[in-house]
Parts: C-alpha cells; structure tokens; sequence
C-alpha cells in the first residue's frame, strides 16, 4: 500500500473537476472507509434491517446488520418491534448466531446473560456470588446494563433502524418519491417471504452503490436484457436522482415489441442474441400484471438497500460493507400473504433474474471484483463520469451516468471532500 493511501482522510482533496471525475483512491483508503461508517451508517440516515414478514409472530427474530454492526430484529409478546445490537452488554460476545427462529429472551452463550426481547437485562448468574464470596457489587444497576438499543420506525412491511436521535423521521428521511414506489411495493399487502440469497463480494460497497446507479453498463453488460427485451437502450427509460443524490429511483415501461425490434441503438449491442429463445416464457414476461402500470425499476434508499422489482419478482438488496475491500449482498425475495398459487409460482420462477446467479445480475459481482485489485493499485488515479454531461438532474435515457454523479455530489459534501 502506497504512503498515499495511508494519508489522513482529511487530507485528501477531491479532483478539480469535481463530480465528473472520481478519485481511486475512495476505494482503499482504510481512513476514507472509517469515516463513511461514522458519517453514513453510525451518523444520521435511517438504515433498512429487514422486513416485517421475517418477524411475523411474537417472540420471533431476526438478525440483521448496522454497517459493520450486527443487530437483531426482535417482535416482542405484544407484537412490538425493536433493534438492538447483536453484542452482550458484559464482555461483547455475540448473542444471537441463528439467522432467523422463536426466542422468549436472549441468553448469552458466554457467561449466561439474559435480556428479554427489548434488549433489558433481566439476570445473570451468581449475582450475588456463591456462599457470601464475588458477585456483583451491590451498586450494580440492570436497567443501566442492557443492550444498546437503536431507534426503529416501520413503514408498510419494512423495517428501519438508527443510531441517531437527531436524523428526521423516516417518511421525511425517504421523501415522497420514494414513499410513493415503497408503499406501492411493501405497503398495499401483507407481506410474504420467499427466501433468501447471499453472496460476499470482493469489493468495495461504493462500486456496488454506482453500479446500481448506472443504466449505461446495463444492456452493455448483461446481454440478457436487451436479447430478451426486458430492457433496451431504445426503450423507454427514466434515471431520477432525489434528494441532491441521497437517493434515486430508475423506471421503464416494458414493451414485449422491444425483443424483435431493430433499432441503430440495438445495433450497437454487440450483445444481442435475436437468435436465442427461452423456453419457459414466463420467466421474461409480465404474465400476471398485478399493479396494472406496466411499469418496472427500481430504487436506492442510501445507505443500505436497492428494493427492485422485474415483472412479479420483488427483491430487496441489502449492501453490508465488509471492510473496505469486500461487501456482501444479502437479496430477500418477498410476495404477499394472500398471493394464490399461480403468482406465487411466477415470483419464484421469476427469482432467477436475480441473485449471484441471476441471469441479469450474475456479471456484475464478477466485474466489480476485478476491478477492486485495479482501483487499489493506482489510488491516484481517477474515473471519468461524463455520459450524459456534466450535470446532475434526471434523465430519460440509459445512456447517462447521472445518478452516479449526483450520488458523489451528495458524497462530497456529507465527507468533507
């Protein structure tokens, strides 16, 4: 690692030619990634854990994440959701090492703790010591030695949580737009879980976050897209970054016409397969269209999740950083409580778009871990940003780089660069 890289964070100075150019050097530096987990995720934003189905009866729970931090989600006797850190007030063991199940309380594995569901401390062993010897002092205080608790909020089926007293609510947090495309996704039903995929990727989180903001790769990358006409740079597509680039929302109007369609912009997709076939249509069509729009996209929430919807497949990503070299993905695929057979059998058919071996997802793990290596061994070195211009407002088109350069205007400025 280069003395450059290990240069104080608050040293480093972004390029002159601010958001159009993006320095490497955000990608490695291990005092640029302690900062993001302070500012971002430790600091004032609402970070998405899971969603309401995965807790669905009392005395359940859930393990989730805080950037680096490990949480639980727990539904109490009476139904009330709460976050708290997966970490045992006493000496720090981790408490919960079951994904998902039922509990009554939390009991430490190391020296027997038990906390109840809100994260309280209930008891442990040998408070008063063993035949008038050790034990607690008698100033001990329980109510003082519980688990740290985080702030919760839930909206529809989602749940959300913060370390932060100050951060606004969370339906100002998000704002209308996305208040609009998440209620029209996890609002309007109960919701049901489908299950789950998970995947480390060897990369830093913030080219997974510009990967998601970057229409520009999607038909380029994934031939899959474009050679099946779920997504054509020819088609009708909206890039809309919200919030001076906190967050974003891209949309399309599916057209079946689209996959026999030639166009110059197809011809330019070295790609395109106009020869291929799939036989099980379903898998690449809207057979049942439930929200009567025709609409399909996607949304970013910063710092946590991209909520994505193809055709009946409904999909939450949740990016959890690593390190500053590594992510995971965690991908939880969800319906609704009272989908009939037919649909449900479409959301899991339908399951394989996504994922790590998504068949319009699968390329981009593999490109992102190729590209870590090459980021950390030039850190001065910067990346050009200027499809679509200079600016940072939304577009209708695939062909622009917008929602990446509005993220790093947002970026800048909440880091101090």
């Amino acid at each position: 690692m280069s003395d450059t890289t290990l240069r104080n964070a608050t040293d480093r100075v972004w390029p002159e030619d601010g958001v159009t150019r993006v320095p490497a050097w955000i990608y490695s530096d291990p005092e640029i990634y302690a900062k993001e987990l302070k500012v971002f995720h430790y600091g004032k934003t609402w970070n998405f854990v899971g969603l309401d189905c995965e807790v669905p009866e009392p005395n359940s729970f859930k393990r989730s994440w805080v950037g680096e931090r490990p949480v639980i989600i727990t539904r109490d006797a009476e139904g009330e959701i709460h976050v708290v850190e997966n970490r045992c007030a006493h000496r720090g063991s981790l408490l919960c090492w079951k994904n998902r199940g039922q509990a009554k309380d939390i009991t430490c594995p190391y020296h027997h703790w038990t906390y109840n569901l809100s994260g309280d401390l209930m008891g442990l062993p040998f408070l008063r010591g063993v035949q008038g010897k050790g034990g607690m002092p008698r100033d001990f205080d329980k109510s003082k030695n519980g688990l740290t608790k985080l702030r919760v909020a839930v909206r529809g089926g989602s749940i959300w949580a913060t370390y932060s007293d100050e951060v606004a609510p969370l339906e100002e947090y998000l704002g209308p737009e996305i208040l609009m495309r998440l209620d029209r996704l996890v609002s309007r039903r109960p919701l049901r879980l489908l299950g789950y995929s998970r995947q480390i990727v060897e990369s830093n989180w913030k080219l997974y976050w510009e990967n998601s903001r970057d229409p520009y790769h999607a038909t380029l990358m994934h031939p899959f897209l474009s050679t099946f006409g779920i997504l054509r740079t020819d088609g009708d597509y909206h890039s809309v970054p919200l919030q001076e680039g906190r967050h974003e929302y891209t949309y399309s109007q599916y057209d079946p016409e689209l996959k026999n369609k030639t166009s110059e912009a197809s011809k330019q997709i070295k790609s395109i397969h106009s020869d291929l076939e799939v036989k099980d249509k379903e898998v690449v069509s809207s057979v049942v269209d439930e929200f009567k729009d025709g609409m399909m996209g996607a949304f970013q929430v910063f710092p946590t999740i991209l909520v994505q919807q193809y055709f009946n497949c409904l999909v939450v990503r949740h990016v959890i950083p690593k390190g500053v070299g590594a992510h995971e993905l965690s991908w939880t695929y969800f319906g609704y409580a009272d989908d009939d057979e037919t649909i449900n059998r479409l959301r899991l058919k339908q399951s394989n778009l996504v994922g790590p071996a998504g068949f319009v997802s699968l390329e981009d793990s593999e490109v992102l871990s190729l590209m870590q290596p090459v980021v950390e061994s030039c850190p001065d070195s910067v990346q050009v940003l200027e499809m679509g211009g200079h600016g940072t407002e939304a577009q209708s088109t695939m062909m622009t780089e917008t929602l990446i350069r509005a993220f790093y205007d947002f970026y800048r400025r909440e880091m101090g660069l």
